[in-house]
């Protein structure tokens, strides 16, 4: 198992290279699309549009939320295309690693004017591998 740190370089590394070389202004949907097929070739196991069950005071709802993608079964990515993050995109990323019970996810913003800009880590009681 590839430890998540590494995982998350792996990401970054093809998030920067696919930002270079479409640039911003694309929907969401093609980052993300493109993205998962690169992942994919690098041996990665990537779902898409992946549906969660939460459970609150004691009822399961399912589906409750969707994330956009889940790589090796526990990174956690979050695909924007908007003019800035806000504070509530962090937020809405620390709420799914609860309640998924995953350390790390990553906000990827494809709409800034580079890449690098574009990247938020979030951590959930992280410990390093």
């Amino acid at each position: 198992m590839i430890p998540i740190d590494e995982l998350s370089s792996i990401v970054l590394e093809e998030a920067i290279s696919i930002h270079r070389e479409l640039g911003p202004g694309l929907f969401e949907s093609v980052y993300e699309s493109v993205l998962s097929g690169r992942l994919k070739v690098r041996g990665l196991k990537v779902q898409r549009q992946v549906q969660v069950k939460a459970v609150f005071d004691g009822e399961i709802y399912d589906p409750a939320f969707k994330i956009d993608m889940l790589v090796d079964e526990r990174l956690v990515l979050e695909i924007k295309a908007v003019e800035q993050l806000s504070k509530a995109h962090a937020k809405q990323l620390l709420t799914y690693l609860r309640l998924l019970k995953q350390p790390v996810g990553l906000l990827l913003n494809f709409s800034e004017a580079t890449m690098k800009d574009g990247i938020r880590r979030v951590v959930n009681d992280y410990r390093p591998d």
